[in-house]
């Protein structure tokens, strides 16, 4: 029977390397000089520590860039508020989105019931997949899958025939 997973995984090596480049500039920018401007990955969360709530766009506006230059979605990253740290310095945490979460599988598996298409989804843990009679009904799942679901940088692998 063939299948496929559907995932949300970031590179998480590339995440790194990002983050990494971005410390480097900010140790390097003349605007930074001085200031606590700082940023750091720690698992799969980002912390950014600036002096403003500006710098912290900042650092952020640096961090997307790097990103995207290294083929990494910016849809992985999950803001969260900015907090206030002792003083005049505020930090804040970005999540790096890793799985599949339980309300968008839901949506994915009623997606595909309604699509009419001869194929089944099974949510496992943090992926959902996706089992047909034929390759043609997965390859059309994955293209309906991709139309309606924009909001998260899906992927589809472990195809299997």
């Amino acid at each position: 029977m063939p299948s496929f997973d559907t995932v949300c995984e970031a590179n998480l090596v590339e995440v790194k390397n990002a983050v990494e480049n971005t410390a480097k500039e900010i140790a390097t920018r003349f605007d930074f000089k001085g200031t606590a401007a700082s940023i750091e990955i720690k698992d799969k969360d980002i912390t950014l520590i600036g002096d403003a709530d500006f710098q912290l766009t900042q650092i952020e506006d640096v961090l997307r860039n790097k990103l995207t230059k290294r083929n990494v979605d910016v849809r992985f990253l999950d803001m969260g508020d900015v907090q206030k740290m002792g003083g005049d310095k505020v930090k804040q945490v970005i999540k790096v989105r890793n799985g599949i979460e339980s309300e968008l599988a839901k949506k994915i598996q009623k997606l595909l019931k309604e699509s009419k298409l001869k194929v089944q989804g099974a949510i496992q843990e943090d992926k959902v997949r996706v089992t047909g009679a034929k390759r043609d009904d997965l390859q059309a799942a994955m293209a309906l899958i991709r139309k309606d679901v924009t909001d998260v940088p899906l992927s589809f692998d472990n195809f299997r025939d």
